[in-house]
């Protein structure tokens, strides 16, 4: 089940991460991250090795640091992601209501309504794991969450133009249609689409914008293992 945000370290240290405050890469130490998050070592160190089980700090030598975006992880992450949704919205088409299933095409309605980068971040987050509860399935909904947290730092490059916006959203909207219609293979078939695109979207950019991004200290690799497993939060 997703563990509970109280607001201490560990939240504010993700928020900070997520956020590219701390860019990926960026060396970290318990001492520096005291004035950052208020906090004294033990905490600050329980909170580096909580976010160590998300993938988004790792250890470096003695101390520690931002966990470099892996185009190697996001490839394999989104790869999961598609197969766990595609999963989702089968069993959403069998085991939600009709109220259920109005509630989402008007979630994904909504969101029309809203035009920037963190709205539009939230807002699919939102959708997707709306659609993911639908499943009756919580070890489903975990994995989803665990995936879009481990997508988080790249989803902001996706969601950074008005037109990348509107695309989601327009799809979201299809999606949730065709899971209204209890059309699960063209739910399915909407639900892939929509994870490719956004994969092939995402790489596209970071492969453009890898030089550029290394220039503010964003550090892109392309690494030869797998990543570890994936842990929602």
């Amino acid at each position: 089940m997703n563990a509970t945000h109280d607001g201490g370290p560990s939240d504010r240290l993700r928020t900070a991460i997520l956020s590219l405050e701390l860019m990926p890469g960026e060396r970290l130490s318990e001492r520096g991250l005291e004035s950052l998050l208020g906090a004294s070592r033990t905490p600050i160190r329980a909170a580096l090795m909580r976010l160590e089980n998300e993938g988004l700090t790792q250890r470096e030598g003695r101390g520690w640091q931002v966990t470099p975006i892996d185009l190697t992880e996001i490839r394999a992450v989104m790869e999961y992601r598609e197969a766990v949704e595609a999963a989702i919205v089968e069993h959403a088409v069998d085991r939600a209501d009709d109220a259920e299933l109005v509630a989402l095409a008007t979630l994904a309605q909504a969101h029309h309504t809203h035009d920037d980068e963190e709205a539009g971040l939230q807002d699919g987050s939102d959708f997707h794991l709306a659609l993911a509860r639908l499943s009756r399935n919580p070890f489903l909904a975990e994995a989803m969450a665990g995936a879009l947290t481990r997508l988080s730092r790249t989803r902001w490059l996706e969601v950074r133009t008005a037109e990348s916006r509107a695309q989601a959203r327009a799809e979201h909207m299809r999606i949730a249609a065709a899971v209204a219609a209890r059309d699960a293979a063209h739910a399915r078939r909407l639900v892939v689409e929509h994870s490719r695109g956004t994969r092939d979207r995402l790489l596209a950019s970071l492969e453009e914008e890898r030089r550029r991004l290394r220039g503010r200290g964003v550090s892109i690799i392309e690494s030869s293992v797998a990543p570890p497993p994936l842990t929602a939060v």
